[in-house]
């Protein structure tokens, strides 16, 4: 007889879900039950699905379902996930032996998960092979479902030594931020139509899209409350400056969205923020800051290698994760979408950057 039961869990227990996300050294906070929710309002489906053993969850993952365009069969999206102990495969097994009777019931052409681990990792590489994954690495690098390329920070030091350990530059603009007056203080709900417009006010200067306000506006309500997400505001002389998104589950903190205007850029907002939020992140009992993505392509004439000299400043480890991997369940039809999805994509981009020149 299996050892594990398996079930998905249902709204009422989501608490339950969320705590073994935040006890477990895997858990991410886009495994999260909230996390889910949100996608929910942008035309995903999810699934949360856990293997219990004596009582206790043992394993869970958190599924994203989405129709593809014009065929209309659904994929299966497993963002950075799943959670467990990666290394007892037979515990991996019979999740995944789990997750593909449900994508059997759904009709699913395939799972795709890109789990938070570094590339360096040749045993979980190796397992994935073997169970039939297959590698979806494009050249899309730092424009991935999640970032392939992030800097990561061990936040357990005292603050003067994460101080000293950072690149001199980086801790004299933190320093001058202060000296200039610089105000960093935690938002709330209501700063949101602020911030949005200084973020729309990055994205038109950066050249990148911007989701509707409507998004930050649901995550921040579905997130906040549960203590996994906190808005921070840079002001000076009164005037909202800049703006970042922290996300937080266990002992891991993330940088989501950062915001800044093209006015008072000389008084170094950027940099007093990132420091609030590591200073945060340390009071919330994080050891680990994760920086987000960065370019994969490290020379100067990449448009993304400012971002890159920016987070490498505080004295973040590089770090490169296993990427994205794809167990098909159905090949005819993953074939297609492999073929279509390209095209379809390119055409939505094209779309868009005509209307944004209008």
């Amino acid at each position: 007889m299996m050892p594990y039961i398996t079930r998905l869990i249902e709204d009422k227990e989501k608490h339950l879900f969320d705590n073994f996300m935040d006890s477990h050294p895997e858990g991410h906070v886009l495994q999260t039950w909230g996390w889910g929710e949100l996608k929910s309002k942008t035309g995903w489906q999810p699934w949360r699905l856990v293997l219990e053993k004596d009582g206790e969850i043992v394993a869970g993952i958190s599924i994203l379902e989405r129709k593809i365009p014009v065929i209309g069969i659904p994929i299966f999206y497993a963002s950075r996930g799943p959670v467990l102990d990666l290394k007892d495969t037979e515990l991996f097994d019979t999740l995944l032996s789990e997750v593909k009777k449900l994508a059997k019931k759904r009709g699913a052409i395939f799972l795709k998960i890109d789990p938070d681990v570094p590339s360096a990792d040749l045993t979980l590489e190796n397992y994935l092979k073997s169970r039939g994954f297959r590698s979806a690495e494009t050249d899309k690098g730092f424009e991935g479902v999640q970032p392939k390329y992030v800097f990561r920070l061990d936040i357990s030091p005292d603050e003067e030594t994460l101080l000293a350990q950072m690149h001199q530059k980086t801790r004299y603009n933190i320093r001058l931020a202060k000296r200039r007056g610089v105000n960093i203080r935690i938002g709330t709900k209501e700063d949101l139509p602020q911030f949005y417009e200084v973020l729309k006010e990055t994205t038109e200067r950066d050249n990148f899209l911007v989701r509707a306000y409507s998004y930050f506006e649901d995550m921040y309500e579905i997130l906040n409350p549960e203590g996994m997400l906190e808005l921070f505001l840079a002001e000076y002389e009164g005037k909202l400056i800049a703006g970042t998104i922290a996300l937080k589950i266990g002992k891991k903190a993330w940088y989501l969205y950062g915001a800044s205007s093209n006015s008072h850029r000389n008084v170094m907002p950027n940099y007093l923020i990132q420091w609030e939020m590591i200073r945060w992140a340390k009071s919330k009992g994080c050891t680990l800051y994760d920086f987000r993505g960065v370019p994969g392509q490290l020379t100067e004439d990449n448009p993304l290698y400012g971002l890159y000299r920016f987070k490498k400043g505080f004295n973040g480890e590089y770090t490169e994760f296993i990427g994205e991997w794809d167990l098909v369940y159905r090949p005819a039809v993953y074939f297609l979408w492999n073929t279509l999805e390209p095209i379809y994509s390119n055409v939505i981009r094209g779309l868009i950057a005509k209307l944004r020149r209008r």
